[in-house]
């Protein structure tokens, strides 16, 4: 997977788990939901993701660890 694959997984798990929580637990719980919206809209302006930068240290996108990378004809 890529990482842009991954940091939609991230943010889609995040957002539910917390809607859930807010839901059963405590209202408060919505502010998680809009610190993750904030966190994509800002990184969709600047280019910014600390996900991203995190995800790289674990040594996840890079060249050849996809399944689907390009094949050399």
């Amino acid at each position: 997977m890529s990482i842009e694959r991954y940091i939609r997984l991230f943010a889609g798990t995040f957002i539910l788990t917390s809607l859930v929580l807010a839901h059963y637990h405590s209202p408060n719980w919505l502010w998680f939901t809009a610190f993750v919206g904030f966190n994509l809209l800002q990184s969709s302006l600047t280019k910014f993701c600390p996900l991203e930068i995190i995800l790289q240290k674990l040594g996840v996108g890079k060249a050849g660890s996809t399944c689907c990378a390009p094949k050399q004809a």
